[in-house]
């Protein structure tokens, strides 16, 4: 062993971590652990990542729901939401009084994101499956026409009560899972988005977002090996 690496050895102490990214670096610390100095200026650099993480995440989203959404996807939605989402999820949101997003969350039992991005692209699809039962008295089918006309939709309409329900379904969905993949519908709208602005800013934000998450990610695991370290001390 060198003298270099036999003085790191001596230095920094590395703590394995039990987890699922095995690939990611483990942290080292000194053997005593972080400097109260160090750990200060590691939570400034954290809230700093997080309020741009945070931005970036509004910025995408922003961008994305502007986009026009393709006639493909419309074409491709199921002819029945009640079939898109299921009928235990279909029976809650058509039969309550007080629809709860969050209750209906707490009782599905979501136990990974992927249960959770399958669920998004289901409650999307049913909600846009209802939205265009609502407007097909108007005979119009595309989505720019479609949208055009909601203002001129029954609110007390079923197919818009359940468009709407699904909506705060699927925002919830978002607001407990911020680090939810693009649903097929973001995907698609990104395929087909022909305006170059659009394109730029979506990229942009969502490099962005993935970068800043990266980083308050790995601060995180700096902390966790300093407390590691400390308490084994």
């Amino acid at each position: 062993m060198s003298a270099n690496s036999t003085r790191m050895g001596s230095f920094r102490r590395v703590v394995q971590r039990n987890d699922e990214k095995w690939w990611v670096p483990v942290p080292c610390v000194p053997s005593s652990g972080l400097t109260e100095k160090a750990r200060k200026h590691l939570r400034h650099k954290r809230e700093c990542a997080n309020q741009i993480h945070k931005a970036a995440m509004s910025i995408n989203n922003s961008v994305l729901s502007e986009m026009e959404i393709p006639d493909s996807y419309m074409a491709s939605l199921p002819k029945s939401g009640r079939a898109s989402i299921g009928d235990p999820i279909y029976r809650y949101m058509y039969t309550t009084e007080k629809f709860s997003p969050e209750y209906l969350l707490d009782c599905l039992n979501i136990a990974s994101e992927h249960e959770a991005l399958e669920l998004a692209d289901r409650v999307e699809a049913s909600m846009y499956t209802w939205r265009r039962k609502a407007c097909m008295i108007h005979s119009k089918s595309s989505w720019s026409m479609v949208k055009d006309l909601m203002s001129d939709v029954d609110r007390s309409d079923k197919n818009h009560i359940l468009a709407e329900r699904a909506e705060s379904l699927l925002f919830s969905l978002k607001q407990r899972y911020p680090e939810l993949s693009q649903t097929s519908l973001d995907t698609c709208k990104i395929q087909y988005n022909r305006d170059v602005g659009q394109a730029i800013l979506e990229s942009y934000s969502r490099v962005l977002e993935g970068l800043a998450f990266n980083i308050v990610a790995w601060i995180e695991d700096v902390f966790f090996v300093d407390s590691t370290t400390r308490n084994q001390d």
